[in-house]
């Protein structure tokens, strides 16, 4: 395959990332990971590489969108990204650890376990999106860390379509951070599965809220991860570029179309995608896929 076959390729593949990245706030590190070392046969430790610049791209052109629509909670995102750039340290020192020593196989299956569990409680919450104006009950720190807002979701009839909500559980939240900071650096991934799950889940967030949020912290996260892969040689500017570039433009258009989606349609997505990714975690991590 030519030089430009091949980053014809790749961006293509990046849009589709993008795309579903922005969509259900998983930042595309999930579709291009295994895209990279499946069709394009790079090794796993540059295609981690090339994913977290990705996933930076990805961030940056959702979340732009997403705060004008002022639908993202920044001072929330703030107050979690003090976790999630802890474990993306952590994440990518060890990852290199276990590159070397050739134990990144069980990390995999690890994480689509977790994964599988963790489809379990969004599924309860299933029927509470359908009415979004229903808040959680304030808790302490709700009040600590002013964990509140309001959004207009233009889904919802009517003449009045403000969603007022509040998060709870903040300690739980960014306990669930810290993993999902650990997890970007290790895997190259965006972590959004697990940031909507601590903010959705934990936090009892509306769902667009935590998925525009995801994708504002997100970025933060990989860049955090990726300066790391950076110094360690393990960026290869011509696969990262592609895929960036491809990203940047699906992003954009998940950006878009996301704002006049139903919150049960994003939560759905959400699910499949999650299930998916879990299965395939697996299957990589015991030499199937």
């Amino acid at each position: 395959m030519s030089i430009i076959l091949t980053f014809i390729a790749m961006l293509l593949a990046g849009i589709g990332a993008g795309v579903l990245g922005a969509l259900v706030g998983l930042g595309g590190g999930v579709v291009i990971v295994p895209v990279l070392t499946l069709f394009f046969g790079v090794p796993i430790i540059y295609a981690t590489g090339a994913s977290l610049v990705s996933t930076i791209a990805t961030s940056s052109s959702a979340a732009s969108a997403y705060v004008k629509d002022r639908i993202t909670n920044i001072r929330i995102g703030m107050s979690l990204e003090i976790a999630t750039t802890a474990g993306a340290i952590v994440g990518a020192l060890l990852s290199a650890w276990l590159f070397m020593n050739h134990l990144t196989n069980l990390i995999f299956i690890i994480f689509g376990i977790v994964l599988i569990f963790t489809i379990v409680p969004s599924l309860r919450k299933l029927s509470i999106e359908r009415h979004p104006s229903v808040a959680a009950r304030p808790d302490k720190t709700t009040r600590t860390f002013q964990l509140y807002g309001k959004y207009e979701d233009q889904s919802i009839q009517g003449s009045d379509k403000h969603v007022v909500y509040f998060g709870v559980r903040w300690w739980l939240g960014e306990t669930i951070m810290l993993f999902a900071g650990i997890i970007s650096g290790l895997l190259g991934i965006g972590s959004g599965v697990l940031k909507v799950l601590g903010m959705d889940w934990a936090m009892k967030l509306p769902i667009k809220v935590t998925t525009t949020t995801s994708n504002f912290m997100i970025g933060v996260t990989a860049a955090t991860g990726s300066a790391i892969y950076w110094a360690l040689g393990y960026i290869q500017p011509f696969i990262a570029a592609s895929t960036a570039i491809g990203v940047l433009i699906g992003s954009f258009v998940g950006s878009r179309m996301l704002v006049g989606m139903k919150g049960e349609s994003v939560r759905v997505l959400f699910l499949v995608v999650l299930g998916i990714v879990a299965i395939e975690m697996i299957l990589r991590g015991i030499g199937v896929a």
